[in-house]
């Protein structure tokens, strides 16, 4: 198929498309008020993309960047486009789309989303920091239980000042193997603190682990809170891969709506429920109580189910271990 031309000027409109930090334009060209929407989309297979349109359009023009070369179009309301060969799995790439309906109306879609990533690895949360000490930050310890990339996985974190249901955190390709650590800082408080894309020991933060590959939150806010926080991992389907619930409070249930949400959520997915197999409350959570920066919360790594606060504790005091086994010795009040 010919390649298709890069249209260029837009009125930006802020929206998402699978991807964090995609930034959507539209710009109808028909000026008529009957002109098509666009919806949504999606990469839905490693060569294969979808655009979501309220009508059916026929594809006037299309770039795909950096560089990605188009095999096919299957116009519709629902635009299939077939790449003529895969990215890299969870790959950022910008569409640039000119779509018209039956009636000549026309819409300029400018979008960013990810390519499909059928290889993310099973994983485990397996310790979190909740505590800042500077320069060591809070964080969030990743296991990796088998092979895979992580482009395209996402981080929402829950916390006590952080009510909106948002990524905090999306990889880019990067391959991982079996029983690799992966750390996510949660706030990057030194100019050598880098993400480690290319290799162990790029970063030269001080709260770097030579022994895991180290990523940052760009900014100083604090994100994470002993008082209550949730924290779950997403694949591109919305699929929870990894989940984590903590409290301070002992109460049957959540104070705040937002929490009592992300407690559904979790539970609806299958993850964690209650003693008497409901959404879980804040007496459900991992105990939060008495977490310090050294004094961090560990996942019994015996333990068959992670999403119990009875495979959780704290471990003693000086006892983190970032991008290592988890100090078995426990703290106790």
């Amino acid at each position: 198929m010919k390649k298709f031309l890069l249209l260029a000027g837009a009125i930006l409109l802020f929206g998402s498309c699978s991807a964090p930090e995609a930034v959507m334009s539209a710009r109808m060209l028909g000026g008529s008020s009957q002109s098509p929407a666009f919806e949504s989309c999606r990469a839905v297979a490693e060569d294969e993309l979808e655009f979501v349109f309220s009508r059916a359009v026929t594809v006037k023009n299309l770039s795909l960047l950096p560089g990605i070369s188009v095999n096919s179009v299957e116009n519709g309301s629902t635009v299939k486009v077939k790449l003529t060969e895969s990215p890299q799995p969870g790959s950022l790439i910008t569409a640039d789309l000119l779509a018209e309906d039956e009636n000549n109306n026309s819409l300029n879609v400018l979008v960013n989303l990810r390519s499909r990533n059928n290889r993310m690895p099973e994983l485990v949360i397996n310790e979190l920091c909740t505590e800042y000490s500077n320069p060591r930050t809070e964080y969030i310890e990743l296991l990796m239980k088998s092979d895979g990339n992580l482009g395209a996985m996402r981080v929402v974190i829950m916390g006590n000042t952080n009510a909106s249901k948002q990524t905090i955190y999306e990889f880019k390709p990067v391959e991982v193997k079996k029983d690799d650590y992966v750390m996510l800082h949660l706030r990057t408080v030194e100019e050598n603190c880098v993400d480690e894309y290319e290799g162990l020991n790029e970063s030269a933060g001080r709260n770097a682990a030579p022994t895991a590959r180290d990523f940052w939150i760009p900014g100083n806010t604090k994100l994470i809170h002993k008082d209550a926080t949730v924290v779950y991992i997403l694949d591109q389907d919305d699929r929870v891969l990894a989940s984590v619930i903590v409290s301070n409070s002992t109460d049957a249930w959540w104070s705040k709506d937002y929490f009592a949400q992300a407690a559904n959520f979790l539970f609806n997915q299958g993850l964690w429920k209650s003693s008497d197999g409901k959404a879980p409350g804040p007496k459900d959570a991992v105990r939060s109580a008495g977490t310090t920066n050294t004094r961090t919360i560990c996942r019994d790594e015996s333990a068959q189910n992670p999403n119990s606060a009875a495979a959780w504790y704290i471990t003693v005091t000086s006892g983190a271990t970032p991008g290592r086994p988890n100090n078995t010795n426990r703290y106790s009040n």
